[in-house]
């Protein structure tokens, strides 16, 4: 599998659809996608993978799977997008939240959705988005330099 397309996920009915290029055949990119609910583990599908096992040729169409997929499935019913405040930086998957005025973070690496997020509170979502992005500024300097 190649690394997930967080830049190209789509927020829909609970759960977040998130493409990744399966296989290539042809030359051509055969497009598959994870799911990620806003109720986490208690989801049906959080977590899953392309849980009817259609594909596409095309980014949009795997998109349109998934969502007819969840228009048929989906149990979440919520009147807020958990996933409005979603982030791609250095390939990674970032999702602020907030809770009575304090702020936390789901954080998920470029090719798997095992949340790496440290348990640290936040004032604002910006002193949130900072902290992230000084982690993964140091840890890929430290990848640079282990490869010299």
């Amino acid at each position: 599998m190649s690394r997930l397309l967080y830049e190209k996920s789509v927020s829909y009915k609970g759960y977040l659809i998130i493409p990744f290029v399966f296989g290539i055949a042809d030359n051509q990119s055969i497009y598959s996608y994870k799911l990620l609910s806003e109720l986490g583990h208690k989801g049906k599908f959080h977590k899953s993978e392309n849980p009817v096992g259609i594909y596409s040729s095309s980014l949009e169409g795997s998109i349109a799977i998934a969502k007819e997929h969840l228009d048929q499935n989906s149990e979440v019913v919520s009147s807020d997008d958990y996933f409005k405040r979603r982030y791609t930086y250095r390939n990674n998957l970032i999702i602020v939240y907030e809770t009575g005025g304090k702020y936390f973070y789901d954080h998920y690496k470029p090719d798997h959705l095992n949340n790496v997020a440290a348990p640290k509170i936040f004032t604002s979502e910006q002193e949130c988005i900072s902290w992230i992005k000084q982690g993964l500024d140091r840890s890929a300097i430290g990848e640079e330099a282990e490869k010299l």
